[in-house]
């Protein structure tokens, strides 16, 4: 589209091409071949007049409804567009003046718009002004405390009536939004001041390992535990640490490489994975199955080579996982623990004392690798992501059946030629390629031999610059 036409009409442009309805040289030349500077309304009624000549009656309100559909789609992208502060975004004051139809469309701007910011999460919650996590920050956005008719409004907006009535008889709710192109992934609960939503804004591709932080060098090792065609890989991490970005790119490798079949549990499904080499059945907790547990016995049956539990939280899950591994199935799950000593435990402890050396001789088989991960400052005004790799060995396989976890950092530590990893050194090597700053670095270090060697190459460095 000419770059003379409005922001609005250069959407829409877009959003016909997009649709298949337009190529963007002919809608260029529709909007050159009108005698003055349209307006989008006017440009609209041209690509009606010029399409729907030869439809029926019929065909003719779908398409022009199709039309409006387009042009409100482009209105909300030119706002969007023009977003450049949490000043630009719309107003929560006058809530209650408003039409459902006004507190969707705000909603709608609010979402695209704070992803165009850089944040990850949004909070809508009752008694409280509306906030964001940027960057691991929260940041409020206004400061106007939303009532409880306010926050019910905004939160229930962009849900579909079955959902509502969901969420007000079970007071909890979680599930995946999808806006256009973009998606997220929403928590909604009532509390005691009214309903309160979290909105997680949900990566819009599915990113290389690389892309996400992950050293090339280390890439290679977590491409190789991909490679087993039975075993447990687990990723882990705290809440936000980007566990579910890694599990995605993990599947895309194997979708690329393999030609399997890969049954994943999700609750929601955040990422869609297309079915390229391999067959892909994504299903979500509350609306394809009741749970995790039954998701997993039931994929036992339905012929599957992988396995991927978005998470294991319980005896029964962790127990069918750590089965299912042994019985000629990759699985590929997530857990929500800070290292991976403390992964081993949390994996080991949840069972009776009775059946524990049982499962440790079981998951001593079976554990294939565990990436631990999270986010965390790198001095520049950003986050990187840091992990330690722990891989099975015959040494870590003796630590795991005796329960010594205590002796599995030192191990990985002297492992490190052969692809493991702690925090600690991950973050040596990140500073030693400039991807983080000393004193970012040091903030989060604890073993000091590796400290020791940091503020050497530090030395080294700034010794150079006299």
């Amino acid at each position: 589209m000419s770059p003379d036409a409005s922001l609005e009409i250069q959407w829409f442009a877009y959003a016909l091409a997009d649709n298949g309805l337009m190529t963007d040289d002919d809608a260029t030349q529709l909007w050159m071949s009108l005698n003055q500077t349209p307006d989008l309304a006017e440009f609209a009624e041209a690509v009606i007049d010029t399409l729907a000549g030869s439809m029926s009656l019929e065909e003719q309100d779908q398409f022009v409804e199709q039309i409006q559909q387009l042009v409100d789609y482009a209105c909300t992208q030119a706002q969007i567009s023009s977003i450049n502060s949490y000043e630009d975004l719309p107003g929560f004051s006058d809530l209650a003046t408003v039409s459902d139809e006004e507190v969707r469309q705000r909603m709608i701007m609010l979402l695209s718009g704070l992803r165009r910011l850089g944040c990850s999460d949004l909070h809508i919650s009752a008694g409280s002004p509306p906030f964001v996590r940027r960057l691991r920050n929260v940041e409020r956005i206004d400061s106007y405390v939303l009532t409880a008719q306010d926050a019910e409004r905004l939160n229930f907006a962009l849900l579909p009536e079955d959902r509502r009535t969901q969420l007000r008889e079970q007071q909890d709710l979680n599930l995946a939004l999808e806006i256009g192109n973009d998606r997220f992934r929403v928590c909604l609960m009532e509390q005691k001041s009214g309903y309160s939503g979290s909105y997680r804004l949900i990566a819009d591709h599915v990113s290389q390992l690389e892309e996400l932080g992950f050293l090339p060098k280390d890439v290679v090792y977590i491409k190789r535990l991909l490679d087993y065609h039975n075993g447990l890989v687990l990723v882990t991490g705290p809440i936000g640490s980007g566990k579910s970005t890694t599990l995605a790119a993990m599947i895309n490798i194997i979708n690329d490489k393999r030609t399997d079949h890969i049954i994943s549990v999700e609750d929601p499904i955040e990422i869609m994975q297309l079915s390229k080499n391999c067959q892909v059945s994504q299903r979500e907790i509350g609306k394809h199955t009741a749970s995790y547990r039954t998701a997993l016995k039931a994929a036992l049956r339905e012929d599957p080579d992988i396995i991927v539990i978005g998470e294991m939280h319980d005896l029964e899950t962790i127990e069918n996982a750590i089965t299912a591994s042994e019985t000629g199935h990759l699985v590929i799950g997530t857990l929500h623990t800070g290292n991976a000593s403390n992964t081993l435990n949390r994996l080991l402890d949840v069972f009776p004392p009775s059946q524990q050396p049982q499962i440790r001789a079981m998951t001593a088989g079976s554990m294939r690798g565990v990436i631990c991960q999270k986010l965390v400052a790198d001095g520049f005004g950003g986050l990187t992501l840091i992990y330690e790799i722990m891989l099975n060995s015959m040494a870590v396989a003796n630590i795991i059946s005796e329960g010594k976890t205590f002796r599995l950092e030192s191990t990985m530590v002297t492992s490190n030629k052969n692809g493991m990893c702690t925090f600690d050194q991950c973050l040596l090597e990140k500073f030693s390629l400039g991807l983080i700053t000393r004193d970012a670095a040091l903030a989060e270090m604890h073993d000091p031999t590796i400290i020791a060697q940091l503020n050497s190459l530090w030395a080294q460095r700034e010794a150079k610059k006299k």
